[in-house]
């Protein structure tokens, strides 16, 4: 029978559950918008955002005159004013534990002072609080602060203020205080550690200190429940770290009298129930208990003092001889080197009274030899797998720590946004799955970027970039967003071109798309549309008969809108223009061999060159009157002809076959009596007059009365 004690701060801290309720009081009026996670913890997020809660990660997310939420861990100066000038409203969350240091870190600033924040340099809190100072630094522990006081000695000589993370470990503090302390001449230091996490932290060393297991509840992203994990493994064998009942396995309770259970600031009492409950169903439990605060801060400092000077002082024979028959327990980290490597398996000298062993297999499962992979004296980390206390030997497993140490990386990537790369391995109607460092990623086919009726297979061996957007390590089930990458690649280079676009500028794009007047072109996160009419010095009748979908053509700026985004481009190369050549070859009176290209009542269109044609007008087709030009010509016909007429503002030639023939003798003509003089017949003398758009028309002069008669 066992017997849970539940810490009785566990879960909600008083900051985490201010904005919880301030964040229900905003949704109660509609849509809300919140920079970042709420809190730490998916499953309240995910509630709130049914509400209608907007998770956003930057302030150019917000569209402008939006309600945002900034949430407990608060925002540095800038966001501030970023938000402002989107004209938001900010309902401000900050926790006032938090928004005191930031009024600590603001007068430092104000007098020239150095600011050192002890805390996670990537953690949402600390972010803040170094936006509301000029000169900063961040270190973990002690060890990170005597490097940065080794590598900038100057800091230790400054007017320094040292401030916290409110959920920093108090071991921490201590350290950190008494090492300043010896060096610095003029230093000040607030103690911002939160008494909501101290008590959290004190409880949870306490019920260590006497169960057989502690299980930890908060999410992996979450400072202060990863710091209470840490605690309770310094006291207790046993230490299980869940976000929720579903990752809890109660097997590996089995035998455990004295079950302890703390939460972590961000983590819902509901969550908290459903682990009791899942325990109670699944495991004898005598009794459930709530434990009282512990008070006693000066044995929690104490004993961080005592571990200080015991880790700067040199280790006894007793304490070495300890080391060397300290026991093994089968998931442990271990150090060793490598003595031996036979062919299978590679021998660790781990210090101790076991001998260690690595399969050859670990080293050699993607077709690599043992010799190029591992040599003897190397220093190398492994996991525990199992332990033969009898035989004196230690089975480990370089690719389970590998895995774990994935996982970590997998879940610092989903809390710190940070974009992955990986192999998509497989594939399926509901997606494709990527290898990121021996961890399978799922990725839904609507966050491929691949459109709706694309084979999945597109992907496969191809080497993608995404974010990880869920993670249960429990489960095992890691999902990831391809698309979420793209996407904001994309809008960042789109940004980028709308800051350096200029009329003239030449560009690589991709043909994406093809209409009847032109073609669409991704020059790099924007689309711009080439005319018909840039595509192609030569005459075409549709943009298909010279381009297709994915081809890499090289464009040029024509003209830009950057108020409504529309960029028009050109394909055809300046130096090409069939024009210019033209005009470069040719003069009025030279003589040039042309090709008939179009017949038309008025005359004849004949090729000069490629995308240059000029006209035959039917009056200069023969030394002789014709009705139409067919009679003398036809289209592929290649003739002679000289260039009569230039329009170089209208680009237009005239051309004469005539003009480089003989004129025809005139016929004999019988003498008549003349009765009377009349003028010339006109209609020999018709008028031809072109249009612009290529059509002509014949009119015959109107005759005078006497002309009638």
């Amino acid at each position: 029978m066992a017997r849970l004690i539940v810490a009785k701060s566990a879960g909600f801290c008083f900051g985490v559950e201010r904005s919880v309720r301030m964040a229900g009081e905003a949704l109660r009026e509609g849509r809300c918008y919140c920079l970042g996670e709420l809190i730490h913890n998916a499953d309240a997020v995910a509630a709130l955002e049914k509400d209608g809660l907007r998770t956003v990660e930057r302030v150019e997310d917000v569209p402008e005159g939006e309600r945002v939420l900034i949430r407990s861990h608060g925002e540095g100066d800038r966001v501030y004013e970023a938000l402002r000038e989107r004209s938001a409203h900010i309902i401000d969350a900050t926790c006032p534990r938090v928004a005191a240091i930031h009024k600590i870190v603001r007068r430092a600033s104000g007098e020239g002072r150095f600011v050192l924040i002890v805390g996670n340099a990537s953690h949402p809190e600390v972010m803040g609080i170094r936006g509301c100072c000029e000169r900063s630094a961040v270190v973990r522990n002690l060890l990170e602060l005597q490097a940065l006081c080794n590598a900038e000695p100057w800091i230790c000589t400054s007017p320094l203020t040292v401030v916290f993370q409110t959920t920093e470990i108090r071991r921490n503090h201590v350290q950190i205080v008494n090492f300043l302390k010896k060096l610095c001449t003029n230093l000040k230091i607030f103690d911002t550690i939160c008494e909501a996490t101290a008590k959290r932290q004190e409880e949870a060393l306490r019920l260590a200190e006497t169960c057989d297991a502690m299980v930890v509840i908060g999410a992996g992203h979450s400072a202060n429940s990863q710091h209470l994990a840490e605690i309770c493994r310094e006291k207790c064998r046993d230490v299980f770290f869940v976000s929720s009942a579903a990752e809890l396995d109660t097997a590996a309770l089995a035998g455990c009298r004295l079950i302890g259970i703390s939460a972590g600031a961000s983590v819902p009492s509901w969550i908290i129930k459903e682990v009791v409950n899942k325990m109670c169903d699944e495991i004898k439990v005598e009794e459930i208990a709530a434990e009282e605060p512990v008070a006693a801060e000066a044995v929690v400092e104490e004993q961080a003092v005592a571990v200080e000077e015991k880790a700067e002082s040199e280790k006894t024979f007793d304490e070495l001889l300890e080391d060397s028959i300290r026991t093994i327990y089968n998931g442990d980290t271990v150090s060793g080197y490598v003595v031996s490597i036979t062919a299978t398996e590679v021998t660790v000298d781990l210090g101790t009274k076991h001998s260690g062993y690595i399969p050859v297999s670990e080293f050699t499962d993607d077709g690599s030899k043992i010799e190029d992979v591992v040599h003897v004296g190397d220093e190398i980390q492994a996991c525990v797998v199992r332990v033969n206390d009898m035989e004196g030997t230690v089975m480990l497993s370089k690719r389970r720590l590998d895995s774990i140490r994935s996982w970590n990386d997998i879940e610092s990537a989903q809390a710190d946004g940070t974009v992955l790369e990986g192999k998509v391995t497989e594939d399926n109607k509901g997606g494709v799955v990527v290898s990121i460092h021996g961890v399978r990623v799922f990725v839904p086919a609507s966050q491929t970027g691949l459109p709706r009726d694309a084979a999945m297979s597109e992907l496969l061996g191809q080497t993608v970039r995404l974010k990880i957007t869920e993670v249960n390590r429990g489960r095992k089930r890691v999902v990831g967003s391809i698309r979420a990458v793209a996407n904001r690649e994309r809008r960042e280079r789109a940004e980028k071109i709308w800051n350096e676009i200029e009329v003239g500028k030449h560009y690589e794009g991709t043909v994406k798309s093809l209409t009847s007047y032109g073609a669409f072109v991704d020059i790099g996160g924007i689309d711009g549309m080439v005319h018909v009419s840039e595509i192609s010095w030569n005459r075409i009748s549709k943009p298909a008969d010279v381009l297709n979908v994915g081809d890499v053509i090289d464009v040029y700026v024509i003209s830009f809108d950057k108020e409504n985004h529309k960029i028009s481009l050109g394909h055809r190369n300046p130096d090409e223009n069939p024009w210019k050549r033209f005009t470069d070859t040719y003069a009025v009176g030279d003589v040039a061999k042309v090709k008939v290209v179009k017949l038309m009542p008025f005359g004849a269109f004949a090729e000069v060159l490629p995308g240059v044609d000029g006209l035959i007008h039917i009056s200069q087709i023969a030394n002789r009157r014709i009705a139409q030009p067919s009679e003398v010509l036809n289209v592929g016909d290649v003739v002679d002809v000289k260039i009569t007429n230039i329009d170089f503002e209208k680009q237009k030639i005239s051309l004469s076959i005539r003009a480089l023939s003989e004129p025809a003798p005139a016929a004999p003509r019988a003498e008549a009596p003349v009765e009377r003089e009349r003028p010339m017949a006109r209609e020999d003398a018709l008028v031809y007059e072109v249009g612009a758009d290529g059509t002509a028309t014949g009119v015959a002069p109107e005759m005078d009365e006497e002309e009638e008669e």
